[in-house]
This record gives C-alpha cells, sequence and structure tokens, in this order.
C-alpha cells in the first residue's frame, strides 16, 4: 500500500496484510489453470468429495425454497445437532444457546475475539501459528503476545512457558490443536495442566478445535472444554464442517461457548453478517446427523494418515529438509529448510524460507507455504492432501532441487 492510499484507510487497516495462505493457494492455482504441472502441497483443505448426504441435503434445500434468512445464530436445529455432536465425538455439554453458527470457524474465531477482548487486552498466542491469528486478535484491538514452543517438545508450549509471558493485562490464551501448522496433537495431561495454569491467572481460552477429526493413531484428540468444568466455563470452542466433511466452501463454522459468550457473539454476527446460508446450514445439519457419516471419516482419515507416512518416509531422504518431529494430526508436516541456505549450483541464493519455497515453485513446480507467516522462520508448511502419487512425485522433485545444491546438507530425522 503507498503512502498515499494509506491516507485512505484506517490505521489497523493499513497494517493488515492479504493471507499469505489464501494469496500463494490462489496463484498457484492460477497458474496450473495456465497449464503448468503444478503439485500444490499448500492446500488447506481435503481433496475428498464433500459428504454426500450433505450435498444432497444443500440440493433439497434450494429445491424446496429453503433459502431465506434463519436466525443470527443459525437454526434451532443445527444449533443443537452440533450441541449433541460435541457431546457424542468430545465429551462436552453445550445446549443449543450456547452455540453460534458462523460463515466459516475464522468467522466464529473474529466473533470469538471481538466478544472477549478491549483494547490493549493481551493475547498468549503460541508460534508456530495459523496464519490469522495475529490479525484476528489486533483486528479485535487486542496485542498478541507470542509463546514459542520448542520443537524437542513437537512446538508444543508448556504451562512454564505461559508463566513467562503473563502480565497485568493478559486476558485471553488461544490454543490450537491439534495445530496448524505443525500437525502436533495436544496429549489430555498436557491440556489439564495447561487448563489448570489459565484457571490460576484467570484467562479466557479460545480452542480451535478444527482439525478434531484428524489425530492419527495413536494419537487422540481431546477437547479443552471436556477437561473440567471450569475449563469449560472459560473456554471458546471453535470448529466447523470444512475439514471434517469436506465442505470448505459451504463456509460453515461454528462456536460453543459460555452463554454470556455465546449470546455476545451472535448479537457482534446480527451486525456484522446477519445469519450463514441457509443452503449450507441445511447441508452442515445432513452431514451431521445422519448414519453412515462417521464410519466414512474413518475412512477418509485412514487415507490421510497413509499419506502422511508416504511424505514423512519420503522427505527422510531429501538433503537439507528437516523433520524435528512426527505429526501427528491435521494434514501438515512443518520441514526446517536452513540446512538448504546459501548459494546453489543453479545460480539461486536460498536466504529464507521464502526464497526455497519461491525457488522451489519457479524450478520445480512445488507449492508449499514458508514459515514466516506462521511465526516459524527457518521451515515451510507441507500439505499431504494430494494423493499419493502426486507425493511420491514432489518428493522426487524435492530431490532433484536438492541436487542443484553445491554441496549436501545435513538431515534431520523425525524422533
Amino acid at each position: 500500500m503507498t503512502a498515499q492510499d494509506n491516507g485512505l484507510v484506517g490505521r489497523r487497516a493499513a497494517a493488515l496484510p492479504a493471507s499469505a495462505t489464501a494469496s500463494l493457494d490462489a496463484s498457484i492455482k492460477d497458474l496450473a489453470a495456465a497449464g503448468h504441472d503444478i503439485i500444490n502441497l499448500t492446500s488447506g483443505e481435503v481433496d475428498f468429495d464433500t459428504i454426500a448426504q450433505a450435498s444432497a441435503a444443500g440440493i433439497a434445500a434450494i429445491e424446496s425454497g429453503f433459502t431465506r434468512y434463519t436466525a443470527a445464530a443459525g437454526t434451532a436445529q443445527l444449533r443443537q445437532a452440533v450441541g449433541d455432536w460435541l457431546a457424542r465425538r468430545h465429551g462436552t455439554s453445550y445446549g443449543a444457546d450456547q452455540v453460534v453458527v458462523a460463515n466459516g470457524a475464522k468467522h466464529a474465531l473474529f466473533n470469538a475475539f471481538m466478544a472477549l477482548l478491549d483494547p490493549g487486552d493481551e493475547v498468549l498466542l503460541p508460534a508456530p501459528y495459523w496464519v490469522s491469528f495475529p490479525h484476528l486478535i489486533t483486528l479485535a484491538g487486542g496485542s498478541p503476545v507470542v509463546v514459542r514452543g520448542r520443537a524437542e517438545n513437537g512446538f508444543k508450549i508448556t504451562p512454564g512457558d505461559l508463566s513467562q509471558h503473563l502480565t497485568g493485562r493478559t486476558k485471553v490464551l488461544v490454543l490450537n490443536n491439534p495445530v496448524n501448522p505443525t500437525g502436533a496433537v495436544y496429549r489430555k495431561d498436557e491440556l489439564e495442566a495447561l487448563a489448570d495454569r489459565a484457571a490460576g491467572a484467570n484467562l479466557r481460552i479460545i480452542s480451535d478445535e478444527i482439525y478434531a477429526e484428524l489425530a492419527y493413531p495413536p494419537a487422540t484428540f481431546t477437547s479443552l472444554a471436556s477437561i473440567s468444568q471450569d475449563a469449560m466455563s472459560r473456554t471458546v470452542t471453535i470448529n466447523g464442517v470444512s475439514k471434517t466433511f469436506a465442505m470448505t466452501g459451504w463456509r460453515i463454522g461454528y462456536a460453543a461457548a459460555p452463554l454470556a459468550v455465546a449470546k455476545a457473539m451472535a448479537a457482534i454476527q446480527s451486525h456484522a453478517a446477519s445469519a450463514p446460508s441457509a443452503i449450507s446450514q441445511r447441508a452442515a445439519l445432513a452431514a451431521l446427523t445422519s448414519e453412515g457419516v462417521v464410519a466414512e471419516l474413518d475412512r477418509r482419515r485412514a487415507s490421510l494418515d497413509s499419506r502422511r507416512q508416504v511424505l514423512l518416509g519420503g522427505l527422510r531422504g531429501v538433503p537439507g529438509i528437516g523433520v524435528p518431529f512426527e505429526p501427528a494430526g491435521a494434514f501438515f508436516v512443518l520441514a526446517g529448510v536452513e540446512a538448504s541456505y546459501g548459494p546453489r549450483g543453479d545460480g539461486t541464493v536460498i536466504g529464507s524460507a521464502a526464497d526455497y519455497a519461491r525457488h522451489l515453485l519457479e524450478r520445480e513446480l512445488v507449492g508449499v507455504v514458508p514459515g514466516e507467516s506462521f511465526g516459524a522462520p527457518g521451515y515451510v508448511r507441507i500439505s499431504y492432501v494430494a494423493e499419493e502419487t502426486r507425493l511420491r512425485e514432489a518428493i522426487g522433485r524435492l530431490r532433484r532441487f536438492a541436487a542443484a545444491a553445491p554441496q549436501s546438507s545435513a538431515m534431520v530425522t523425525p524422533g
């Protein structure tokens, strides 16, 4: 944005970058549309079809004329179905009046930050973090305080890490579990310890659990709000149908929260966006309530797990790439590329993860996301939602890219 343009908008908007992952994904899709053989490993969406029951319900909604406004927080049926789903799958206890259905989980997060934060409130944000978290916090008037996880702990934070960053202005802790971009999954005992520390500091918690259904055995997912009554009383649980049911474009996310917070979020949404799409709500209702859906989710999780193993196994043989730990959830690997830094035999120079990603795309037509946007310089995020044949081809291209370096680099394998 130029200095002249800067005068046209407020400071918060002027300082706000576009989503790095969304912009990169759009550019890669444009290249693919132009005929280039791109292997896109940047994606934050699975390549499966939308759950069949959801698609059928969406069509039925249109044909029956269910195309008008609903209540701002979503239909009573869908809000009850969300509460029931969370109870069955995650052991929480939310009533329909504690659920707010939004235009995607990102919108639900925005509502939550707007409802919880006053100007100047500090928000503890574990890093590496999803790219939009710091910007959602600042848009709501808060100040993100980065709490850096250690690679040897799977980048997961500890109560001790939190304690080092607490001040009189700390109000909210953000947790993402399973984690984007690392794929880490917090154990129940780790969540219990974090919940205890949050209670001691009287923190509210926003728990982004959008990848809850994608934890690979032996890892298991635990919802933070299921830890204790106290944890539930201070937690806003964020989830949605996008990742679970392959419904990214339907734009349905939701928040489940203490009643006062849910009411505040519904009020904010009523002024900012009104209700989510009625058609999409009917589709989401079918996804959450239809028979056979859980079995299909199990099949899809197993397929992603197989792809995860293909990618991890392949990366072990690529010079200059290090995987500090084996991810257990979501569908990403956070890989270190600092060992690839320096001049290369093809005349290029790599001095950052952004350089690595750019040259990899230009030379080998493989798209990965540089870690700078995730608070993880020196790393790239690699998605494994592509078909296994394409993952193997991508690994071959990564090896070829590494071979252009003038010297062999050290490699770290998963522990």
